[in-house]
């Protein structure tokens, strides 16, 4: 019985993350319109950049998650792992479609083009086919044991995607950019443009973990109160 409460207790903290992640989320945006400088040759399509490459960043965190949930599950048989993964594989997908909507607005005016087969957009693209894929398994399968065993392996296949996603632009011809903060010398960015960009890293995962929280804590209380129908079945009986 004191599951239900709890759930619903980490049910109004992620209400609670959520909301003032995405309060944060306007207010960054709100720096980056009005008090950061355009960039010289992009200009206005770069502020673009302060949601498409957070984003990114917390479709691959989410991603990530799910792996690592996935291969515990796999070795412990812990059912809230299965939960867990599930919850951040259904926010990634969010957010990774976020950045394949955004990137080829941005490089429609850059590039010219709404989509090229660059490796990382198709890399990218691949890897929302297996969340896409990851969620409909999930909802195929009925027997909870074997549905975890096998959104486990989905889940570690894609997070293996990951690293490969990022090392794309090194590895390949690409129109991405190579990177231009995560590398061994000083971050190619004015410091203004620096700091709005993480700002807006730190608020997108704020805004990330507000939705995890909470998406994990409803299936934590749809399986509490399934339980409980469950046992006043029994005693009824």
């Amino acid at each position: 019985m004191t599951a239900i409460p709890s759930a619903e207790r980490a049910l109004r903290r992620g209400g609670i993350l959520m909301t003032v992640g995405l309060v944060l989320v306007a207010g960054v945006y709100v720096r980056a319109l009005a008090f950061t400088p355009e960039e010289a040759t992009q200009g206005l399509a770069q502020k673009i950049f302060y949601i498409h490459a957070p984003s990114a960043w917390v479709a691959f965190l989410a991603c990530g998650i799910v792996g690592v949930c996935s291969l515990l599950y796999l070795f412990l048989k812990e059912p809230r792992l299965d939960l867990l993964a599930a919850a951040s594989a259904e926010v990634g997908t969010v957010f990774l479609t976020t950045v394949l909507v955004t990137g080829p607005i941005w490089g429609k005016t850059i590039w010219g083009a709404w989509w090229t087969w660059d490796a990382r957009l198709t890399l990218t693209l691949f890897l929302w086919f297996v969340c896409l894929g990851y969620l409909v398994l999930r909802g195929a399968v009925d027997e909870p044991g074997r549905r975890a065993r096998y959104s486990a392996v989905l889940g570690i296949l894609g997070a293996l995607l990951v690293p490969f996603i990022h090392v794309s632009v090194l590895l390949f011809r690409t129109l991405h950019p190579q990177p231009v903060v995560l590398q061994t010398s000083r971050p190619q960015l004015p410091n203004s443009m620096l700091v709005t960009l993480l700002l807006s890293f730190a608020v997108f995962t704020l805004f990330f973990v507000g939705l995890l929280v909470r998406r994990y804590a409803w299936a934590r209380l749809a399986e509490a109160r399934a339980e409980r129908e469950a046992d006043d079945a029994d005693a009824s009986r």
